[in-house]
């Protein structure tokens, strides 16, 4: 059977990020992964780990829509709108208890069938500002 990449997506973030199932990384992430997020890169199976499970701890019950905007040449442009409550500290902020909403703008390239590049543009650390201020 053959997954379109939408759907590869939409499965990736549901194993990945919703359920933190870090055995899943492999069904989806090619194994020399990159990704570029606000000026770092990284790169492998380990960094989405690592993402992952920073993330759950700050927001265990972790939501996430997936909307595709542009589809074309083995790359994907979608919007992911993530939303918890932060329960946790993240990237130094401690946890603030109130629920987050933020937007991460993805385009993502596939290599045989997994994605092996991205590029992430995200407005969580202004979220979680905000949260910390308000």
């Amino acid at each position: 059977m053959t997954t379109t990449w939408p759907a590869h997506l939409r499965r990736a973030t549901e194993a990945v990020l919703e359920q933190g199932r870090r055995e899943a990384i492999a069904d989806f992430f090619a194994p020399g992964y990159v990704a570029h997020v606000s000026g770092q890169t990284m790169k492998g199976h380990d960094a989405v780990a690592g993402v992952m499970e920073a993330l759950r701890r700050a927001v265990p019950e972790l939501r996430v829509d997936v909307e595709i905007l542009v589809e074309g040449d083995g790359r994907i442009a979608w919007l992911r709108t993530c939303r918890g409550t932060q329960a946790g500290a993240f990237k130094g902020f401690p946890a603030s208890g109130k629920e987050l909403v933020w937007r991460d703008m993805v385009v993502s390239r596939f290599e045989r069938g997994l994605i092996a590049e991205e590029w992430v543009v995200t407005d969580l650390a202004e979220r979680l500002l905000l949260a910390r201020k308000g």
